[in-house]
C-alpha cells in the first residue's frame, strides 16, 4: 500500500434520534442517523410514527427552485 493516500481510520461514536450509540471505528470520528437496528421497525416488529412530513418538507425546500417567468 502506498504511504499518505488513504485516511486515517479513528475510533468512531455513531448516535442515533433514539438516543441508541455505538462504537466502532472509521475515516469520521462522530456519525449522526436518522434510524437505526435499535428502532427500525423491521428489527423491532413495531410500528413507529416517523417524522415523513419534516423530511418532504425539506426535500422541497431544497429542490423547488421557481422557473424564473419567461418574458414574453
Amino acid at each position: 500500500m502506498k504511504t499518505g493516500i488513504h485516511p486515517e481510520y479513528v475510533p468512531c461514536v455513531i448516535t442515533c434520534t433514539c438516543g441508541a450509540v455505538y462504537h466502532t471505528r472509521s475515516t469520521q470520528p462522530k456519525i449522526h442517523v436518522e434510524i437505526c437496528a435499535g428502532c427500525h421497525p423491521l428489527f423491532t416488529g413495531k410500528q413507529r410514527l416517523m417524522d415523513t412530513a419534516g423530511r418532504v418538507e425539506k426535500f422541497r425546500r431544497k429542490y423547488d427552485k421557481t422557473a424564473p417567468a419567461s418574458k414574453k
